[in-house]
This record gives C-alpha cells, sequence and structure tokens, in this order.
C-alpha cells in the first residue's frame, strides 16, 4: 500500500521550475562577478607587490634601509649599457653616474666614455608626491563634504517643515548624486578655477570633490539623523534643553555612526576620481611638495600630483613599455592601500561610535 502525498509537499510546477532557475542564474552571475573582481585585485596585488617590494635599498644613515618607490619623486629612466652591462638608472642617478664616469677617464687621459642610452619618461624614482596629494585632497575635501553635509542635514532633518519647496530639494539632492564627474569637474573649472581665480590649486581640487560627494553624504545623514527614535528630542525638550542643544547632545552623537558610513562611501569615490581633479587641482610632474611654500597661504592656492591622475598619465599619455606597466601596477597598488587604509580608519571609528552610543 503506497504512501499518500503530503497534502503540504511542494509540487513541481512550471513557475516554481522558472524561480529556481532565475535563482541559479543570479547566483552564477555573482560568483562569475566575484572571481572576475579577485582577478583584477589579484593581478594589481601580485605585480604591484613586486614593484614596491622590490624597491628596498640600504642607506648609510638611519633607518639605514629605504624605498624608493615611496619616497622618491618620478623621474625618466635610462637604460644603456657601460662596460658590456646594462644598467637601469634614474635622471638623477644617470647623470652623476655618466659625470663621474667622464671625469675618471679624463683623470687617467683616457678618452670620455660614450652612452648611448634609451629613455622612458616617469619609469624611475617613485610616487611619493603623487601620495601627498592624494591624501591632502581625500582629507581636505572629506572635511569639507562632512561638514556642509551634516549642517544641511540637520537643517532638512531638525528644523525644515515638509512642503514643496523642500521636497524640491530632497529630489535636486538625488539627482545631483547621478551626475557624471566630469560634469562636477567642468563645473569645478568654471566656478573655482576661472571665476574665483585660484587656478588649479587644492582648494579648487577639494570643492570640487566635496560638491562631487556632497549628495551622498547629506542623504546619509539625514537618514542617520531620522533613525534617531524621537523620544530622545522629545525627553530633552522636556527637560528645558533648547532645540540645539537637543541635536547637539541627544541627537547627533547617535547618528555619528551613519554619517561615517556616508565618509566612507565617499572616500571611496572621491579618492578614485581623474577627471575633476584634471581640471582644478592636479600636475602631471611637481618638483616640491605641498608643504615647501614661502607663505601659509600659497599651500592652498598649488596644484599637486595625485595617484590616479598619474595612473592616467602613465597609461595613456605615454608610450607603453615594460617599465611603464611597472610603474603602472606598483602605483595602483599603493593607490589601493591607501584608500583602504582611510577607509578601515573611518570604520574603526565608526564601530567605536556604534558602541559607545546605543540606545
Amino acid at each position: 500500500m503506497s504512501t499518500p502525498a503530503h497534502p503540504f509537499a511542494s509540487r513541481p510546477t512550471a513557475g516554481r521550475k522558472f524561480e529556481n532557475a532565475t535563482f541559479w542564474f543570479f547566483r552564477v552571475a555573482t560568483y562569475i562577478i566575484l572571481l572576475a573582481g579577485l582577478a583584477v585585485f589579484g593581478d594589481i596585488i601580485l605585480k604591484g607587490s613586486s614593484t614596491v617590494f622590490g624597491a628596498f635599498k640600504s642607506t648609510e644613515h638611519f633607518p639605514y634601509v629605504t624605498n624608493t618607490f615611496l619616497s622618491e619623486a618620478p623621474e625618466t629612466l635610462y637604460v644603456f649599457e657601460d662596460g658590456g652591462v646594462k644598467r637601469e638608472m634614474g635622471d638623477t642617478e644617470y647623470r652623476a653616474y655618466r659625470e663621474s664616469r667622464i671625469a675618471s677617464a679624463l683623470a687617467a687621459g683616457e678618452p670620455a666614455p660614450q652612452f648611448k642610452s634609451e629613455s622612458y619618461v616617469y619609469s624611475a624614482g617613485g610616487i611619493w608626491p603623487c601620495i601627498v596629494g592624494t591624501v591632502l585632497l581625500v582629507v581636505g575635501s572629506m572635511a569639507i563634504a562632512l561638514t556642509l553635509g551634516v549642517a544641511s542635514a540637520i537643517f532638512l532633518s531638525e528644523y525644515a517643515k515638509d512642503g514643496a519647496f523642500v521636497r524640491f530639494v530632497r529630489l535636486a539632492i538625488l539627482n545631483l548624486a547621478g551626475v557624471p564627474s566630469i560634469v562636477f569637474g567642468l563645473f569645478g573649472f568654471g566656478m573655482f578655477v576661472i571665476f574665483f581665480d585660484w587656478n588649479v590649486s587644492l582648494l579648487a581640487g577639494w570643492f570640487t570633490l566635496a560638491f562631487m560627494v556632497l549628495p551622498v553624504v547629506i542623504t546619509a545623514s539625514e537618514e542617520a539623523l531620522k533613525a534617531v527614535p524621537q523620544g530622545f528630542r522629545e525627553g530633552s525638550l522636556a527637560l528645558g534643553a533648547t532645540k540645539w542643544q537637543t541635536i547637539r547632545s541627544n541627537v547627533l552623537p547617535y547618528a555619528l555612526p551613519g554619517i561615517l558610513t556616508s565618509s566612507i562611501l565617499g572616500i571611496a569615490r572621491v579618492a578614485g576620481e581623474t577627471a575633476p581633479i584634471m581640471f582644478t587641482a592636479a600636475y602631471v610632474v611637481r618638483d616640491k611638495l605641498p608643504w615647501d611654500v614661502e607663505k601659509v597661504s600659497d599651500f592652498f592656492f598649488q596644484g599637486v600630483m595625485a595617484l590616479p591622475y598619474h595612473i592616467y598619465v602613465v597609461s595613456s599619455k605615454i608610450p607603453q613599455n615594460e617599465y611603464t606597466s611597472r610603474v603602472q601596477y606598483g602605483t595602483a597598488f599603493v593607490f589601493l592601500g591607501i584608500v583602504a587604509l582611510i577607509a578601515l580608519a573611518s570604520i574603526l571609528l565608526r564601530n567605536n561610535l556604534r558602541g559607545r552610543y546605543k540606545w
């Protein structure tokens, strides 16, 4: 005697088969995307780490070791043969070596040696000015974006009365979040570089990048403020606190973890943008570091080198060869590491605040 089927057992139907097929399609697509991302990051890490870790050299002074790729400025690479030995030297080292060889030959009464070399721009030295410029651009733009964004979010969430104008402002903020970065770059070039006459400078880059991530910061900060229970506000007001005291002491501290989440998203976008800084802040080459200025005001009104723009120049504006490829991967590896470190600092601060302010 056969056992009757369970009345609630699932039965294979056309709809259920289609649902299972759709589930597996999206699952396989997700795995493919993850594998592709791992392949890209793995390629950058493997090739970039060999460039970075292979640049360590011993020195005669403390700390007796240095990394030329992380501590020097970009230089032209010279590849030549001397005495049957193939040598690779940066511009500074090559000139000193050539002069010393010529001087020693002349002192010995021998004819000056002839050097036949091939040069490759931006393929020697390091990326120290690019690292400094990138960190300055990220920190400065995020400081401006968080200040303006949190202030705007407080007004929209706590002070503004819901109406047609406020809804229009929120819609405009959402639309700005989808504007391409090249448009913000052209806006910054027209507004800050030309109209305000700031020229290509840190200040112009800061405000351009800040305005670019401002919609994300405002939206995330407003949602974080709305997530704070209304009872916190009512209890503070009932005890005689003013509205601003209530926001400052009973609302804003509990919204900070959510606000820092927006800063993490902003950092990831700001650090990787090339088009905005190409018009407003970035130089291809700059000999001096940002703090090598005569007046303090000159610090803000000077351009800087930046990692994303350096990668763009080395990858597309000069002839490609094995030496430029080495610089590309090394720069990308360092760039990912810097972004990860800044984002990690924000995450740790957010988790610390989240553990401190609980309700």
